[in-house]
């Protein structure tokens, strides 16, 4: 009988894999490291052999852990980060690597190296634009892809099939080279309704005439209700599965976390949003109709959850600049999750004995890698202000804390200036990351004046993937009685009212800080 399911959510830095049953508990969850080269200043590359390798020991480490019978896993869900995975026409990687190294395929998502062509693209006028508040990120595809074309000819002379990451890891599940609309819609331009068509005219106008032909793009875009297939005997083998497994098309990670929020809930979709905190934060709203506006994309139908628009907007990293703060720090050492709590552990501390001024005067303004929202800008910069010769554990946690404060303003900044029609969120589903950690949980809520949602003892994006496979797979007749049998416990973190009238200074600082930097821009 066909009573589980398993969930692969590749990140930045890992690949996850989980095993829930129909009930939506997670049985096991297991994670495994992928490597980052960095070759050049704003170049972030990856392997996709290795992150297939990953993927595979994950799920099988995962089964293992479930103790389980692999003829039991009804159906297996993607997701990823949006990185680009380039193959030539019979599917062999192709380097996108100045070093040339031929293993080298993958651009990561955080890659700013098209920051020009970008720049190029944002110039045209063309409706497109406006589901992406008026201008295309650096983050996306389209600029990364004319990089390629221009700085790497001969790479672009050979490619055939050119991969959002998810759509790369159902092709390497199934064989089938099926396109996802969660992807396509929301960083390739598609039509935002499924079966999105692609967008030729907008690609001739920025220099990509001939990207169907390299990327091997469908005309339409494969909708997230209908399977991909089952899986290949030799993937079936790879990941300890069996090859009647049915695969789900992939999903963005952000949108496969609000799969499981939303989907599970039953809250409004009005009046709440998803905070997917891990190495960038990405705020997700769902809404019976499309909402755009700046610093925001979207909407996308149906890139998450049927039926529904989705709209994107955030900060393009926050995990990462604190990984930042802790690598570059003195006292710092190896930012794993186990360090992170260990610091957080500590800061707790500290605020029970010293209160909420414990780390002034340091203050922050944390875009260290540009913004998204509420402008989308790669070239804004960040700001330490406050700094002394303090080497110790001691000027870790002030500063480390005060730039955790900088990043919970940040939200609120980026929350207020939603489009008028995105209403006011006053709930916030909080997941990934460190989100289960009590301190943070709090901090979000007094720095945003919402309630948080946090997930109790679950992986809510890898939940969100397990739920759209089982529904892509039949096992549940619709999202609704999905939601109803795995519906998961959320714990409820309110704001508290006396840690709000402090945060209004920091809010306060924060605004400032931001003037600051446009003054000094012109100055410049």
């Amino acid at each position: 009988m066909r009573e589980h399911l398993m969930a692969v959510d590749v990140g930045t830095g890992s690949a996850r894999a989980g095993v829930f049953d129909l009930a939506g508990r997670q049985l096991a969850r297991c994670v495994v490291p992928i490597s980052i080269y960095r070759p050049l200043h704003n170049h972030m590359e990856q392997d996709s052999e290795e992150i297939w390798s990953a993927v595979c020991t994950a799920s099988r480490e995962a089964l293992s852990a479930a103790g389980i019978d692999s003829a039991t896993v009804g159906a297996i869900g993607f997701d990823a980060t949006c990185s680009l995975v380039v193959r030539d026409r019979g599917g062999a990687p192709l380097s996108v690597s100045t070093t040339g190294t031929l293993k080298q395929d993958t651009i990561l998502w955080m890659d700013h190296r098209a920051i020009a062509e970008t720049a190029e693209c944002n110039a045209i006028d063309d409706p497109l634009l406006t589901r992406f508040g008026g201008r295309l990120s650096v983050e996306m595809q389209l600029p990364k892809l004319l990089w390629l074309k221009r700085h790497m000819p001969e790479t672009w002379e050979k490619a055939g099939l050119i991969f959002d990451l998810s759509d790369f890891l159902t092709w390497r599940a199934t064989g089938m080279d099926l396109r996802s609309h969660s992807p396509l819609a929301s960083k390739w331009g598609y039509l935002p309704q499924p079966p999105g068509a692609r967008p030729d005219e907008f690609y001739a106008r920025i220099g990509l005439a001939d990207l169907a032909e390299k990327a091997g793009l469908p005309a339409t875009s494969h909708p997230i209700g209908l399977p991909v297939g089952s899986l290949s005997e030799g993937a079936a083998a790879a990941l300890g599965l069996t090859a009647g497994c049915i695969v789900a098309p992939g999903l963005v990670d952000a949108y496969a976390g609000a799969v499981a929020l939303f989907g599970t809930s039953r809250s409004p979709v009005g009046d709440h949003a998803a905070l997917i905190a891990g190495t960038s934060s990405c705020i997700v709203m769902l809404s019976e109709k499309p909402i755009s506006g700046p610093g925001c994309w979207g909407g996308f139908r149906d890139a998450a959850l049927p039926g529904l628009w989705l709209t994107e907007a955030g900060q393009s990293a926050s995990g990462a600049f604190l990984d930042h703060i802790v690598k570059d720090h003195p006292a710092g050492g190896t930012p794993t999750k186990d360090r992170h709590r260990v610091l957080l552990d500590q800061i707790a501390e500290r605020l029970a004995e010293e209160g909420p001024d414990f780390g002034l005067p340091t203050s922050v303004l944390p875009d260290f890698h540009g913004t998204r929202s509420p402008v989308s800008d790669p070239l804004l910069t960040g700001t330490i202000a406050g700094l002394d010769l303090d080497r110790s554990l001691e000027g870790l946690l002030r500063l480390y804390w005060r730039s955790c404060v900088a990043l919970a303003c940040s939200i609120r900044n980026i929350i207020d200036h939603l489009p008028e029609q995105a209403g006011n969120p006053q709930h916030l589903f909080l997941a990934g990351g460190l989100a289960d950690h009590p301190l943070l949980s709090q901090l979000y809520a007094d720095a945003t004046g919402c309630v948080m949602h946090v997930p109790d003892g679950c992986d809510a994006v890898l939940l969100g993937s397990a739920f759209h496979a089982a529904v892509c797979a039949g096992i549940f007749d619709g999202t609704e009685v999905a939601g109803a049998a795995m519906r998961f416990p959320l714990r409820a973190v309110h704001p508290d009212p006396t840690r709000q009238k402090a945060l209004a200074r920091d809010h306060a600082l924060l605004r400032t800080m931001m003037r600051h930097r446009n003054e000094l821009a012109v100055l410049r």
